[in-house]
């Protein structure tokens, strides 16, 4: 593979003696976890209430008791009856994978509701074959869908970057998933892009938006998922706007005349991810995984890329929690599990390291492994890691 060739400008982006950019959204404070789930207040934008609640578990209950889903139905179809169009044109996008979420996102609005969709994909680093197969059978349940596929070399220098002053592999992903289906909502004018969970209030975080059914497409993307760095931004480092167009947001100008909404599946029907993968086995094919994937104890979700492993990964180093904390946190809000079955769950798998495909990674970032166990260090905060023997370990643990 190509050998990357690292702006020198880069270095300037450098704003701490450990070489990281930003710092912003991790919490030098006392560890606390929740006092439901297995979550700590160390997930960035989460908050506690005065009876040791985390903001997502707070959220579970009004969605689980206090929500009527009946009336949320007939809001979502008399919300439809504004956009459908019945000329054969597009009247709404869907970004999807061929994952479980898009897959139920996407067959609702299509077969129940009547809606014309154009899903659209940003593909993954590199697919895994479970992924692939799951895309393919999605596109032939009877969907049209644009696949867009960055420059390589692009990608893998984005990546790098973002792992090495982000500590987050997926961050050039994050932007083109985000990015692309509202750029070809302008240039196609479609005015409606109908995504899966509100992340912040299903997962933990900004609960701003908790009763709203759409969120702003400039700002609350930049803040909840850009880690307040713009594609663009890269390009102040030397890294070429060439390589950087794939990953842009259409201008705000264009968004707000073509008057784009971005909306959450989540807010109309109560989201339950176990039960969209049923969903989706029984209608687009849908296969998970067929051993467990790295870091958790699941089989199908977020198996699409074969690198996914990695942000999973950066996040425990940055935050102490890692994929298996986020499943049973929400498995237990969904009262599947018991907390002391999660927290089981989470002193067994969270943080284990994505063995499997880690020197494919190490080539695509063209970093060697000692480069890499050196950048995934300085990611370790002092408030949250200890060296002991030689090894690192977290200074509190779930109990």
């Amino acid at each position: 593979m190509e050998k990357l060739i690292i702006p020198g400008a880069v270095k300037n982006l450098r704003t701490d003696s450990a070489g990281r950019y930003s710092v912003s959204d991790q919490k030098q404070e006392e560890i606390k976890f929740c006092r439901n789930c297995v979550i700590s207040n160390q997930r960035p934008r989460i908050d506690f209430n005065t009876n040791g609640e985390c903001s997502a578990c707070r959220f579970a209950r009004i969605k689980h008791s206090a929500i009527d889903w009946a009336e949320r139905e007939k809001m979502l179809e008399d919300f439809l009856n504004k956009y459908r169009r019945n000329d054969g044109k597009y009247d709404c996008i869907v970004p999807v994978s061929g994952g479980k979420d898009s897959s139920f996102v996407a067959y609702n609005l299509k077969y129940k509701y009547g809606m014309h969709p154009l899903t659209v994909t940003f593909s993954p680093l590199r697919w895994t074959e479970v992924g692939w197969n799951n895309y393919r059978a999605f596109v032939d349940a009877g969907f049209d869908n644009e696949l867009f596929i960055p420059n390589t070399y692009a990608y893998r220098l984005l990546t790098r970057l973002s792992t090495e002053y982000l500590g987050d592999p997926f961050q050039p992903f994050i932007y083109g998933v985000h990015s692309y289906p509202i750029r070809l909502a302008v240039k196609y004018d479609i005015p409606l892009i109908f995504y899966g969970e509100n992340g912040e209030v299903e997962y933990g975080g900004d609960m701003k938006n908790a009763g709203e059914f759409a969120h702003n497409a400039s700002s609350d993307i930049k803040e909840h998922y850009f880690k307040g760095m713009m594609p663009q931004d890269w390009e102040k480092y030397g890294v070429k706007k060439e390589y950087i167009q794939p990953f842009e947001m259409p201008a705000l100008e264009e968004v707000e005349e073509k008057k784009i909404k971005c909306t959450w599946m989540s807010f109309f029907k109560k989201w339950v991810p176990q039960e969209n993968f049923y969903f989706a086995v029984e209608n687009t094919g849908f296969q998970p995984n067929p051993e467990r994937t790295e870091g958790t104890y699941s089989k199908y979700a977020s198996i699409d890329d074969k690198f996914d492993g990695f942000h999973f990964y950066f996040a425990f180093l940055k935050f102490g929690i890692g994929r298996a904390t986020s499943d049973a946190a929400h498995e237990i809000r969904d009262k599947h599990i018991t907390r002391e079955e999660g927290i089981a769950l989470v002193k067994k798998y969270d943080g284990e390291f994505p063995k499997k495909y880690f020197q494919e990674f190490l080539e695509f970032i063209d970093v060697p492994e000692n480069k890499f166990l050196e950048i995934a260090d300085k990611f370790r905060n002092t408030w949250l890691w200890e060296k002991k023997d030689g090894a690192w370990r977290l200074k509190n643990q779930i109990k």
